[in-house]
């Protein structure tokens, strides 16, 4: 279970040194925007190196149409990263282009066949946004889908993509929502884009909680500061456990019905999978001691 992804940018050491001890559910190296094209090289070496030994570190690629993808992907899979956090695929055909690229990398270095997931950051090109269903079945390495915004803004030429209060604009909060709905459809996670302005701690909890009450099952974030706040907000309280609980045990309690009243209202097996499905988060967080 990944609540948290942290990125870091690869071709710093001292942000390296930090990342491992935040909490983050898992790391980004980054080895692309926030990259410059003439550190790549030292970088790769360095995300090479933190690389070895370590669980639950990613990788950012640059896209799969540019000569520094395959520069990246030489560069860090000796070490065995956990994934490949794809930008800027147009649709599914890249992530699918990766997952082939990525089975001739395990098999010379030794790597577990299919081990190395992939996470594409889906909406981040126009076309992209027509593109979504082909996620479905595309490949067996697919951990999730996530959304980037600011890509998306500039290849449109928006001036912003939020409104005077802070909320996402319409075509952003779309593509939000197509992210969602065809990680759904493809039976992944979704998880939801950062919060860039990383002093803003309320902004970022309210965020935070939005998104998991809308079905993300985690978030991006650019900040060690984010971590602990993102984290917490993906955690089932104490009351969305006892209230799941009962409604497991009623329908336990009651085989075969589809619909059963609980606490004045009725419930029927929708309410029955969310309550499951929360329960099984509770798990993974509880084995996690977090």
């Amino acid at each position: 279970m990944i609540r948290s992804f942290l990125f870091v940018p690869a071709d710093s050491e001292r942000k390296l040194q930090k990342a491992g001890d935040v909490g983050a559910d898992a790391i980004i190296l980054d080895l692309e925007d926030s990259v410059a094209a003439d550190a790549r090289p030292d970088a790769r070496l360095l995300a090479r190196e933190y690389l070895a030994g370590k669980e639950n570190v990613w990788v950012r690629i640059n896209p799969m149409d540019t000569d520094d993808a395959e520069a990246d992907l030489d560069g860090v899979m000796p070490s065995a990263p956990a994934g490949i956090v794809l930008p800027k695929p147009r649709s599914a055909a890249a992530a699918i282009e990766l997952s082939e690229r990525l089975s001739i990398l395990e098999s010379q270095h030794g790597i577990a066949a299919g081990s190395t997931r992939i996470l594409p950051l889906c909406t981040e090109l126009p076309e992209a946004l027509f593109t979504l269903h082909s996620y479905i079945g595309a490949t067996s390495r697919l951990a999730g889908l996530t959304w980037g915004v600011e890509d998306l803004s500039a290849a449109v030429g928006a001036a912003t993509n939020r409104d005077d209060n802070g909320n996402w604009l319409p075509t952003y909060e779309m593509a939000r929502s197509f992210c969602l709905l065809a990680a759904k459809a493809a039976e992944v996670a979704a998880f939801d884009t950062v919060f860039t302005d990383f002093q803003n701690d309320e902004g970022l909890r309210r965020y935070a909680a939005n998104a998991r009450r809308d079905g993300f099952s985690g978030m991006l974030a650019i900040h060690p500061a984010q971590v602990d706040t993102i984290n917490a907000a993906f955690v089932p309280t104490s009351e969305e456990r006892q209230r799941a609980e009962k409604i497991v045990a009623l329908f336990a309690a009651n085989p075969g019905v589809g619909t059963i009243g609980m606490d004045g209202r009725m419930i029927d097996r929708p309410h029955l999978l969310q309550a499951q499905r929360l329960l099984d988060v509770a798990r993974q967080v509880d084995s996690k001691g977090q």
